[in-house]
Order: C-alpha cells, then sequence, then structure tokens
C-alpha cells in the first residue's frame, strides 16, 4: 500500500449555526483516509466498537480505503466527540469526550502496513506515534499531527516524537505553543531544529505556510460563501497533502508546493457539509477544477521593476 494513516476512528455530534448532526462519522483517520483515498491508496489502522456498524464500512469501502486493520473490540464502544461553533468557525467548543476503546489504543500494524512507503501519524499519544514509527523504519517519508493537550501534558514526548519524522503538520497556535515563540517564522526554525526537513502550519481561513530550512511558500485559503461545519478540516487537508505526495515517484519542492494546493482544496470542500458528507460524494473533476481555479486566483504576471515603475505613473 502507498499510504498509512494511524488515528481515530469516531462518531461526532456537532451544532454549527447553520445545522448539526447527532451522530456522524468521524476521527483523525477517517477524514483523511477520505482525502488521501482521491489520489492514492490508503490503509488505515485504528480501533472501533460495536456500534460501528456496515454502514459507517460501507464509506470506507466506496473510496478503496483497506481497513483491513480497523481492530473491532465487541464490547466497547467507539469513540464520541460532541461539539458546538459558533459564529468563529475556527473555535470549537468541546462538550462531551468519550475515549471508549480509544482509551486503550495499541496500534496493531499487519506486515503489509510496515510495507508502507508513506506513514501518517495522526493525533494520537506521542509515545504511541513513537511506537508505530518504530514499525514502519524503512518509509520514505512519514508525517505526524499533534494537538495542544498533548503538548501541555507531555511536550518532552512531543519533541522527541518530531525528531523521528520527516514531516510536522500542524496549526498555527500548536506551532506557537509547542516553540514557546509568538513570531510564526521563529517558531517555525526553531521546530526544524528539533529534526523533521519541513514544517505544514495550517492556518484555518487565513491559509497554510510550508516551511523548510531553505524555503518558505504560503498560500491563502480557498474563497467559500458557505462554511457549515470545520470538523475534520485540519485532517482533510493533511490528506491531501500527503495522498498527492505519495502519488509521486520522487518530492522534490515544486510537489510539496503542489501537494499544498491540494491539501487546501480538500480542505475547502470539506467544510462545505457536515461530516465527511461532502468528500464522501465529491468526484476527481471537481477536485481538478477547484484546482485550477485555485491557480488562477494565486497567478500574478512578473514585471521587471523599471516596467512597474514607468507604468504606475
Amino acid at each position: 500500500m502507498s499510504l498509512l494513516v494511524v488515528g481515530s476512528v469516531a462518531f461526532d455530534a456537532v451544532e454549527t449555526p447553520f445545522g448539526k448532526r447527532e451522530r456522524m462519522l468521524g476521527g483523525s483517520a477517517t477524514h483523511f483516509s477520505l482525502s488521501a483515498s482521491f489520489f492514492t491508496d490508503v490503509r488505515v489502522v485504528g480501533v472501533v466498537g460495536a456500534d460501528f456498524g456496515q454502514e459507517q464500512l460501507d464509506v470506507f469501502a466506496r473510496h478503496e480505503v483497506d481497513t483491513g486493520d480497523l481492530e473491532r473490540v465487541p464490547d466497547g464502544d467507539t469513540f464520541f466527540w460532541r461539539g458546538r461553533y459558533d459564529y468563529d468557525l475556527n473555535t470549537a467548543h468541546t462538550l462531551d469526550t468519550q475515549l471508549n476503546v480509544f482509551a486503550d489504543f495499541k496500534p496493531k500494524l499487519s506486515d503489509a502496513s510496515r510495507q508502507s512507503r508513506f506513514v501518517f501519524l495522526g493525533n494520537i499519544q506521542p509515545d504511541l506515534q513513537r511506537e508505530v514509527r518504530a514499525q514502519v523504519a524503512g518509509a520514505e517519508l512519514v508525517a505526524l499531527d499533534t494537538m495542544n493537550y498533548w503538548i501541555n501534558t507531555v511536550p518532552d514526548s512531543v519533541m522527541q516524537t518530531i525528531g523521528g519524522v520527516h514531516i510536522v503538520i500542524i496549526n498555527d497556535a500548536e506551532a506557537r505553543q509547542l516553540s514557546g515563540e509568538p513570531n510564526l517564522i521563529r517558531a517555525a526554525r526553531k521546530i526544524l531544529d528539533a529534526g523533521p526537513q519541513a514544517l505544514v502550519i495550517k492556518r484555518g481561513e487565513h491559509g497554510a505556510a510550508l516551511f523548510t530550512r531553505e524555503s518558505y511558500f504560503a498560500i491563502p485559503a480557498y474563497p467559500l460563501e458557505s462554511v457549515f461545519d470545520p470538523t475534520g478540516a485540519g485532517d482533510t487537508f493533511a490528506g491531501g497533502f500527503m495522498g498527492y505526495l505519495a502519488s509521486h515517484e520522487t518530492i522534490d519542492d515544486a510537489a510539496m508546493r503542489r501537494a499544498m494546493i491540494y491539501g487546501s482544496v480538500m480542505a475547502s470542500f470539506n467544510v462545505e457539509e457536515f461530516g465527511t458528507e461532502r468528500v464522501d460524494r465529491l468526484t476527481h473533476e471537481e477536485i481538478n477544477e477547484r484546482f485550477r481555479m485555485f491557480k488562477r486566483m494565486t497567478h500574478f504576471e512578473e514585471i521587471p521593476f523599471e516596467r512597474a515603475v514607468r507604468a504606475s505613473k
């Protein structure tokens, strides 16, 4: 398989100013794998309970996501999260979290999973992320996500885990918190000093930025008139980003920059409806058209300075 994701598979209950859903498919591994499946073969490692039925499995099957390593606990319940968004859709208010079977999650990788070329370590305990990393020692590219909870409670473990991967994908608040730097440029430099080759900082409605030791690349978010539910947008971005990279034999700076665009494109579809609803019925034609629109939106003609000055007089 080209791309392995290890993370949560969950049920979400979400309320926004534009509607609500009481029980829908969610979780970091879910959003990531559906997004990445448009670009490459994906295998998901996670754990669910007896309440996770065929209807949910069919969502993965429609996108040919391999769930052979999705563990089911017959006497348990699936991880459940309830949240609310106000008109500031950048901030989620957690109302209830029930870890259930996820509390004792110990990722179990099959032989096929251990041979994965690309790996994404979703937002799980950093010690578990390192255990998975050790099992995929031959992977060409490994990326991870983390969150403020782990940065607050086990910062040394987070930094140790970051030192063993190639790419870190986090949001701007997490980058500042992890580095102790309010300025994103300095924050990025400090995180890169810990070992990864690249850092992707997600900035919600303000876009995303890619940092390496040699370069910097930033993009805006795709402009949308309607945003219904931002849940899973970050994981959907990561899925598009990693899925695009996994579809290539070689990874260079140009490929990384295109992957940023595809990540943003996938995230823009995710927020248009609740949960996985929009991505579940997405088509390649829609993705390609939005990519072309994104390119036109950010393209400008380079004019020599002297000509620009004359033209302005």
